[in-house]
């Protein structure tokens, strides 16, 4: 009975020790809940501010899409009054379109030229998509696989003291400011290549996407490699003890094992790749061409909000625009860091089992 009665008395002072409370917890847990609710509420707003811009363009794009199929729908009867008709809303639509007022249609969005400061303003989005997806994949090309083989050396081939020193410098470079890379590029990149490939066009998409891969690099190093380093040891040692190479072992057993990490990695790449402003803005020309070229200069969204919002009449239908160009590259950055954190962390890694 006396044994009972202690071993009572411990728990009843084991629950007050874990009841007691304690300031710096508290403070410390509701600071990183302050925090946390925060970053979330400033990117609600953000995507809020964003579209609410973009809204007015989105609004009169439908509109004019449905006054149009409602004229074609009323063309029934006899052809020469309705010949008549339409003659009239054309010359109508023509002084509209001389005046001041511009309205940015869905066939001017999805138009192939980008002349947003003219008599008739002309907004096609099309070349500026393009040249993002240009100058995207060309650094994804030249970045990723540098990026994961530079990964794959530091895990399971450099020594421990030069692990502690490339990695730490590789990630450095991602401090650096945009604009330092985008100078770098216009300055000294663009003049060797001309040299060597003798191409016409001195900034173009290949010199953007080799500039942008010194950007993305590091993100993809960073992630592969950490990808790498968790996958389990007993992997490496099963297949290093069944006479496979470190080479075959890290390309046949543990890439494939961090194949989710990996494909994180280039998704978060390509996000940073498409979004990037200073450095497209400062290597690849900014001449809005459709071409599939890839030495011949290109306008990206980012570059093109980057340039002209400043010199834009506030709600005028060029600023809705650039808002609406803005809204894309949201939705599109936003869609890659969600597959990257919930599809592939969570689905892809259950089923390869390798990071966790």
């Amino acid at each position: 009975m006396v044994t009972f009665n202690f071993t009572n008395k411990s728990k009843k002072v084991n629950k007050i020790k874990h009841k007691r409370f304690r300031l710096g917890e508290f403070l410390a847990e509701n600071f990183i809940r302050v925090v946390s609710f925060t970053s979330f509420a400033i990117i609600i707003l953000i995507f809020i501010f964003v579209f609410r811009e973009a809204a007015p363009i989105l609004s009169s794009a439908k509109q004019t899409f449905t006054e149009n199929n409602e004229l074609i729908q009323e063309t029934y009867g006899d052809e020469s009054s309705a010949a008549s008709e339409i003659a009239d809303e054309q010359k109508n639509k023509s002084v509209e379109s001389s005046s001041s007022e511009d309205v940015a249609t869905v066939k001017n969005l999805l138009g192939k030229e980008w002349q947003p400061v003219s008599k008739n303003p002309k907004y096609g989005l099309l070349p500026l998509i393009m040249g993002s997806f240009k100058v995207t994949i060309i650094a994804v090309l030249i970045g990723a696989p540098v990026a994961i083989l530079a990964a794959i050396f530091t895990s399971f081939f450099a020594p421990k003291w030069m692990r502690e020193f490339l990695k730490p410098s590789i990630e450095f470079l991602s401090g650096f400011p945009s604009v330092v890379i985008g100078f770098f590029a216009l300055v000294v990149i663009a003049s060797f290549f001309q040299s060597i490939f003798g191409y016409e066009y001195r900034l173009n998409a290949f010199v953007g996407g080799i500039a942008l891969s010194l950007a993305t690099i590091p993100i993809i190093y960073s992630v592969t490699e950490d990808a790498l380093s968790v996958v389990p040891k007993y992997m490496t040692e099963a297949s290093l003890a069944l006479g496979a190479t470190k080479w075959q072992t890290a390309l046949f057993v543990v890439l494939p094992a961090a194949t989710p990490g990996v494909f994180a990695a280039l998704l978060l790449g390509i996000g940073r790749a498409f979004g990037e402003t200073m450095i497209v803005l400062m290597a690849t020309g900014n001449a809005a061409l459709m071409s599939m070229n890839f030495f011949e200069p290109i306008r990206t969204m980012s570059a093109t909000i980057g340039a002209e919002m400043a010199e834009v009449v506030f709600g005028d239908t060029h600023y809705n625009v650039l808002f609406l160009i803005g809204s894309i590259l949201f939705i599109f950055t936003f869609t890659l860091n969600a597959i990257a954190e919930f599809y592939v962390r969570g689905k892809l890694q259950k089923r390869f089992g390798g990071t966790q």
